[in-house]
């Protein structure tokens, strides 16, 4: 159904059409303006999902301390394994070596795949839970959310955000246990063989927090700027594969070739400017350390640490010096996978925060007589903008036939929208069988509706589940022939491949607009409503095809509450009342007899159409 009030198509217009889309995510450009918040309790959140699942993890730090101890315990066997071969030529030692070094390595292989085992565990659980919370609350989120954010940044959260945000609840904290174990360890037999040479290399210690720390607050940033780009580029492509037809029709090619290039070489800069980061970060870290390290070995072969140090020992701290480097990199890289992961749940966190559809209704209803009573109704959709709809007033009694008509932009469409609280109205109120809407439970109240609208919704699924969709999963073989058959659609059909199990693709690409219609009223019949809101049902339809249809129609309108919103306005002569409708207000309402003859706006929007024929 639509939700925009300047006509009945406008949501598909908005879908596809560059122009209308409604931005919420912030471009690259002003990613850098966005302010950083406490990094530190997004992580702390997202560490939340992966201590659920706290036995895994528990075994998984195990074994990365384990593997994270044979590195200084590698180190510190250096000094027995030269000491005691090469120049004491003790047999013992001789003997031991090489079962010892086996066994160093044998522990820190098995450690290793019980931590990577594990962790991957975690981290796929988190993205399974992630994936499965963030899909709940699309479902969930009012109408309004989606008018203001574009599908592009959204699929973007669901796919590619959400793995950003396990690698750093789990590859992040792997390198931040295992690494900084290791790093306390080397340090801590480094300042046992000597405390004077580890304070030298310590002395590089504040450089590399500088960097880091720079490193950090730019990284996040532009992990901001990359997600956006990527959002965009996601948007762009999905608008096109949509719009494929009207892109070569008025050949866009050139046009959408352009503008995807230029969010295309948006996304490329701000990754370069990643890697770049990234690429020169180490190096100079790197070259830090290195310069320690030339100190560490002028100071130790001067003086007496020379003759404190035996050549084990020696090489034991340089092992140890040089085995460092390889969790500082670590540690230093990981810092761009906590600030891409960090931005990333904070995207993820203001969808999984964004509140709901109020549903503060307290009533069911097992089944609607279909009176309403609109009193006063008016409407805006945002609190500072145009009113929609004014002044709305007029009742409906159970199984009455409204049509709504009027031109484009009027409010037809955004007043149908009310009924199942796709939006909830601003002023005034509306009620159901005497019940004011928001007293009703949401579920209570839309399973009161079926809806054939122009633009036929169908799923990438079988002809029989997207007739009987969702509550009707169960219905009998019997009951969906019926309203096939009813729907006029049970010929076609039973000529399908598979029948009733054939796929029909992507919003039913295999079949054509009137098939897709029919199916469409189907699932109306099928669902049995006392409430029935029909959007220009037949448009889709040839003329013989729309015969049986409208006879079809008829039987399904029989003792149900219809709202007709007709653009053909042949298609709505038998309704009990028209509602003309002009920017949001009702100027005329009786039957199109009545209408015709008071020659209003009505009469010449009846005649218009009639001479235009």
């Amino acid at each position: 159904m639509s939700t925009s009030s300047t006509s009945s198509s406008s949501s598909s217009t908005t879908s596809t059409n560059p122009a209308s889309q409604v931005f919420t995510e912030p471009s690259p450009e002003k990613a850098s303006q966005k302010p950083l918040k406490n990094g530190w309790k997004i992580y702390k959140r997202l560490a939340s999902y992966a201590i659920e699942h706290w036995r895994y993890l528990i075994l998984a730090l195990i074994a990365l301390i384990i593997t994270a101890l044979t590195q200084p315990l590698f180190a510190a066997y250096m000094k027995p394994l030269l000491d005691g071969t090469f120049m004491e030529k003790d047999p013992q030692v001789i003997r031991w070596a090489p079962v010892a070094i086996l066994a160093i390595f044998l522990l820190r292989g098995v450690s290793g795949f019980l931590s990577s085992y594990a962790m991957t565990w975690v981290g796929r659980s988190v993205v399974t839970k992630l994936r499965t919370e963030l899909f709940d609350r699309l479902l969930h989120l009012p109408l309004k959310f989606y008018d203001q954010n574009n599908s592009g940044q959204l699929v973007t959260r669901m796919i590619y955000q959400v793995e950003q945000v396990a690698v750093a609840a789990t590859k992040g904290l792997t390198i931040l246990v295992q690494d900084t174990v290791s790093v306390i360890g080397l340090l801590g037999w480094m300042f046992y063989l000597s405390w004077e040479l580890t304070l030298i290399v310590l002395l590089s210690a504040p450089f590399i927090a500088a960097i880091i720390s720079y490193v950090t607050k730019r990284f996040r940033r532009l992990s901001n700027q990359i997600q956006d780009s990527v959002g965009e580029v996601t948007q762009v492509t999905s608008e096109a594969i949509n719009s494929i037809r009207e892109i070569r029709i008025f050949n866009g090619m050139e046009y959408e070739t352009k503008r995807f290039d230029e969010i295309n070489q948006r996304n490329r800069k701000s990754m370069m400017k990643h890697v770049i980061t990234d690429r020169l970060s180490m190096p100079i870290v790197h070259f830090i350390v290195a310069i320690a390290l030339a100190i560490v070995i002028y100071v130790a072969t001067q003086g007496s640490l020379l003759e404190r140090f035996s050549p084990g020992a020696f090489m034991s701290f340089m092992t140890a010096m040089l085995i460092l480097l390889d969790p500082i990199k670590r540690l230093t890289n990981v810092n761009a996978t906590l600030q891409s992961g960090i931005a990333a749940g904070e995207s993820i966190f203001n969808l999984l925060d964004a509140a709901s559809e109020t549903d503060a209704g307290t009533r069911k209803l097992d089944r609607a007589r279909g009176a309403f009573e609109f009193n006063h109704i008016g409407f805006r959709y945002n609190e500072d903008g145009e009113e929609v709809l004014k002044d709305i007033t007029f009742s409906v009694k159970p199984g009455e036939k409204i049509a709504l008509v009027g031109h484009s932009g009027s409010g037809k469409t955004t007043l149908v929208n009310l009924l199942p609280r796709f939006y909830d109205y601003s002023s005034g109120e509306i009620r159901l069988d005497g019940y004011r809407l928001p007293e009703l439970t949401l579920s209570s109240l839309r399973q009161q509706f079926a809806y054939v609208g122009q633009d036929v919704t169908l799923f990438n699924d079988t002809v029989r589940n997207n007739i009987a969709y969702g509550k009707m999963r169960d219905v009998s073989q019997a009951q969906l022939e019926a309203a096939a058959q009813a729907a006029y659609a049970l010929d076609f059909i039973n000529k399908l491949p598979q029948g009733f199990d054939t796929l029909i693709g992507e919003n039913g690409a295999l079949l054509s607009g009137g098939q897709k219609q029919r199916l469409a009223i189907a699932r109306a019949i099928l669902a049995d409503a006392p409430i029935l809101i029909l959007d220009e049902a037949t448009s889709a339809l040839d003329t013989r095809s729309e015969r049986h249809i409208q006879r079809a129609l008829e039987t399904l309108l029989e003792n149900r509450t219809t709202f007709m919103i007709a653009h053909r306005l042949s298609t709505i002569e038998k309704a009990d009342r028209i509602l003309m409708m002009e920017a949001g207000r009702i100027i005329e309402s009786g039957t199109h007899q009545a209408l015709l003859e008071k020659n209003g706006a009505y009469a010449k929007l009846y005649h218009l159409q009639f001479e235009d024929i």
